[in-house]
């Protein structure tokens, strides 16, 4: 009986990696080949990042990144607060083992099985901590590259030069946006993770569901379809050039 819940949980286990990582890599390889909610928030971006260049006041400017910099902050505050429960219960592990054997629907597993599973959990919020403080940082230098922008009059700065500024100060925002994402991945498989509590077979389902989820948010979600129509109808329209937009506010 023991060898095969080490068995279910080996395989589980391996299953939950290749979710994980396995998602990650094909998520970033397949936005680089049709539009999903991370290649069209890009070109978003990059069109905020050109508009920058011709508003004197910036408090607009500065008010969004401010509000990013609040909920990435949220989640890192919230990732620390979930460690210290999860190395409380670390810490008393013998106990929680005989609780949760009491349970209906759980298989039994050992006091070293339940520490196992609770030391993943502690390693997956250490890296969301990481993540998400790595793009709290991300976006103070978009911060400053906003502030460093020059405003750009008739004549001072050449199409080239504004479009150069704009591709990396939108690519710096991109990669804050990346950090932050790569967080709440995290997040989403540790709650997958908390089914492995009961079975490993239900971990395996819950962590084809995240899979599922994720996929579908990031691909066929209703909000990519009407951010990609907003980019179509901005940048195909014959009426207003985006250039003559920006210019005129």
């Amino acid at each position: 009986m023991l060898d095969n819940i080490d068995w279910l949980n080996s395989v589980a286990l391996l299953w939950f990696l290749c979710g994980w990582v396995g998602y990650s890599r094909f998520a970033k390889r397949r936005a680089k080949q049709v539009d999903c909610l991370a290649s069209v928030m890009h070109r978003h971006r990059i069109d905020w990042m050109r508009s920058v260049f011709f508003r004197e006041i910036r408090v607009s400017d500065a008010a969004i990144i401010a509000n990013l910099e609040r909920n990435v902050s949220f989640m890192a505050s919230t990732s620390m607060l979930v460690l210290a429960g999860l190395v409380t219960v670390l810490a008393n592990s013998d106990q929680v083992a005989i609780l949760v054997g009491k349970l209906p629907f759980v298989l039994g597993a050992s006091a070293e099985h339940l520490q196992l599973k609770l030391l993943i959990l502690v390693c997956m919020f250490i890296y969301a901590f990481f993540t998400f403080t790595w793009s709290l940082r991300q976006f103070g230098f978009c911060s400053v590259l906003i502030g460093a922008s020059p405003v750009v009059r008739e004549g001072e700065l050449s199409d080239g030069e504004c479009e150069l500024f704009a591709r990396h100060t939108g690519k710096v925002l991109d990669q804050a946006s990346h950090s932050y994402n790569f967080g709440l991945r995290s997040y989403y498989f540790a709650m997958a993770l908390l089914a492995w509590f009961i079975h490993p077979l239900l971990f395996m389902a819950a962590v084809g569901l995240v899979v599922s989820i994720l996929y579908h948010r990031e691909f066929h979600s209703n909000s990519l379809q009407a951010l990609l129509q907003v980019n179509l109808d901005w940048h195909q329209s014959e009426k207003i050039k985006p250039t003559q937009m920006v210019k005129q506010t």
